[in-house]
């Protein structure tokens, strides 16, 4: 990237942009300083607070110290995994971009069943970025404020959605979703036999249609690994060829 770009990019005004993340504080994690720095630049003129790390052992006590709001992870770290962060936080559900210059899509899928919400490959546009991070946190706020509405628990057979609890149990067993595998089947079964389309499901889920639209699929695939008896012929989650998804009407 050049620096004219980017002092260009960073000149431009963006008073919108700012209010909505104004204070929300953003972690990225990675050992190249120019990424840091060029990604630290952009965010922080859209109103984040930033802070990097190039390390495992860094971030963790960043982490222990005051949790961000969101993540920016990069996979390849010095001193192991950015896959290590995410099990170490697992629970505290922090919205999380994976960045990986790796073409197997291994880290990516693992990395989204430890509970990242999306990622992006290297080499990335630092403006595709900043869009990401913004859908994220915006998903994130979306989700929090409808769970705690809502305290009922949701059964059909033997699959019951507990929002008060935030948990699932398939048989009286829990089932450990990821908060966004969590919402998606949520949503869906909120809605028992209605056919969601790929664009309408994600509006719902607080998404702009355009971020995720790739990883839903994948989303979907480890939610029924994790809750159907049958993964290959679901019983709960159903896609609608053509459309999308459903979750079965009993």
């Amino acid at each position: 990237m050049g620096t004219g770009l980017l002092k260009t990019y960073l000149s431009s005004t963006h008073t919108e942009a700012q209010n909505l993340t104004m204070a929300k504080r953003v972690l990225i994690v990675d050992d190249e300083p120019q990424i840091g720095e060029v990604l630290s630049a952009y965010l922080a003129r859209e109103g984040f607070v930033t802070t990097v790390k190039g390390n495992v052992r860094d971030a963790m006590a960043e982490i222990d110290a005051d949790a961000p709001d969101v993540m920016v992870l990069d996979i390849t770290l010095p001193d192991g995994s950015g896959l290590d962060i995410l099990r170490a936080v697992a629970g505290r559900e922090i919205p999380t971009l994976m960045l990986t210059a790796r073409a197997d899509e291994l880290d990516r899928i693992v990395g989204l069943e430890l509970g990242a919400d999306d990622y992006i490959t290297k080499p990335f546009s630092p403006r595709e970025v900043v869009a990401r991070v913004r859908a994220v946190m915006r998903r994130a706020e979306h989700r929090g404020g409808a769970i705690e509405e809502n305290e009922d628990i949701l059964k059909v057979n033997g699959l019951e959605i507990d929002l008060g609890e935030h948990e699932v149990r398939v048989n009286g067993k829990a089932a450990r979703l990821t908060p966004s595998e969590f919402r998606i089947l949520t949503v869906l079964a909120k809605q028992p036999g209605h056919a969601f389309t790929r664009a309408h499901l994600l509006d719902v889920l607080g998404d702009d249609g355009s971020v995720y639209e790739r990883t839903l699929d994948r989303h979907i695939n480890n939610l029924r690994k994790k809750i159907e008896p049958d993964p290959e012929h679901p019983t709960y989650v159903q896609t609608v060829f053509g459309v999308g998804y459903k979750f079965k009407k009993t």
